[in-house]
């Protein structure tokens, strides 16, 4: 399975699906309009181990709601990313038994190598 997990209104998420040129066989998700399920979420976390790693502290409304204040848990970070697109670390793109969050550098390369 190819996928990419994204947002259409941001453009880091837009520039690196150019830089990867997706195929015909890649699936795109706008997390705004179609919001990631429970499942899709569990089936990330189980690639990285960890709600944390999905989650983006960068989102304005994790200052907003004070929450880079208190100690989240996992499942804190889990409830956070279901009840709003803006937690997702984006984008996320899994192929085959790899996945790739963020847009760091390094991960985009990794990915870039990955959808090749």
């Amino acid at each position: 399975m190819k996928k990419i997990y994204h947002l259409s209104s941001c453009n880091t998420c837009q520039r690196i699906i150019q830089e990867i040129s997706p195929s015909n066989d890649v699936l795109l998700q706008d997390i705004k309009t179609e919001a990631i399920t429970k499942e899709q979420l569990e089936a990330m976390h189980a690639f990285t181990g960890s709600y944390e790693a999905l989650f983006s502290k960068r989102a304005q409304l994790y200052r907003q709601r004070n929450l880079n204040e208190q100690t989240l848990s996992e499942e804190a970070y889990k409830d956070l990313i279901l009840e709003h697109y803006t937690f997702l670390k984006r984008p996320v793109m899994i192929v085959d038994d790899a996945i790739f969050v963020g847009n760091s550098k390094k991960v985009v390369a990794q990915a870039v190598e990955a959808f090749k």
